[in-house]
């Protein structure tokens, strides 16, 4: 039998890297200001992520987690340059909970404690960025953010065995990614396409209630 799991993975894999590719473009550009000390904190706990993750049994779901390292290295580097905000009692606290986690993990022997406090701290570490979102939707690109949607959507699919070792992972990003992208929609220039499109829908509508006036 064709067993297709291995395919989506490297599929999601591939379409999460890809959706980095735009963001780091408008990083570039000067149009989007990542959050040093979110970047930097992801970096950080996504080692130790992606290191428990794979001791946890996971192979055909690792390749998001792979290349959403490399990328976050990348952009963790330019926000340095390019970047906004600095550190606070929440980053620090982050940090210390990859410290913890690292410790627990070398003491308890299980990769599942370690990637589960990392996950919380990854979390933790998303709020400056959700913050600046409901602020400030226009600051991030909104086509790396919902091709990421797209990659941890597939990523599921990739999911060999449903246990909370390999599900838990996945599943924390298709979330984090879908509340990044809801956000994103509340953006002004997505409210002012709206309104435009809008507009165009009445103007069309006007213009054929014309046409039928003059046929009547």
């Amino acid at each position: 039998m064709f067993n297709w799991q291995p395919n989506v993975g490297i599929a999601a894999g591939i379409l999460s890297l890809a959706s980095y590719i735009p963001y780091i473009i408008s990083i570039c550009r000067g149009k989007t200001h990542p959050n040093r000390a979110t970047w930097w904190i992801w970096t950080t706990i996504g080692i130790i992520l992606t290191t428990s993750y794979s001791a946890a049994g996971a192979t055909h779901t690792l390749w998001v987690p792979l290349s959403q390292l490399v990328s976050q290295i990348i952009i963790a580097l330019l926000s340095l340059r390019y970047g906004e905000g600095g550190w606070h009692r929440l980053d620090r606290m982050c940090l210390a909970g990859v410290a913890l986690s690292l410790l627990l993990w070398w003491r308890s022997g299980s990769p599942l404690v370690a990637l589960l406090i990392n996950i919380g701290m990854d979390g933790l570490g998303a709020l400056p960025t959700l913050s600046k979102l409901y602020h400030d939707p226009d600051s991030e690109d909104a086509l790396s953010w919902f091709m990421f949607l797209g990659a941890n959507t597939l990523n599921l699919f990739a999911i060999e065995r449903f246990s909370i070792e390999l599900a838990i992972y996945p599943l924390y990003l298709f979330c984090l990614s879908l509340g990044i992208a809801a956000l994103l929609t509340r953006s002004g220039r997505s409210l002012r396409s709206l309104q435009i499109n809008s507009a165009n829908r009445r103007t069309v509508s006007r213009f054929f209630r014309q046409i039928r006036g003059r046929w009547d």
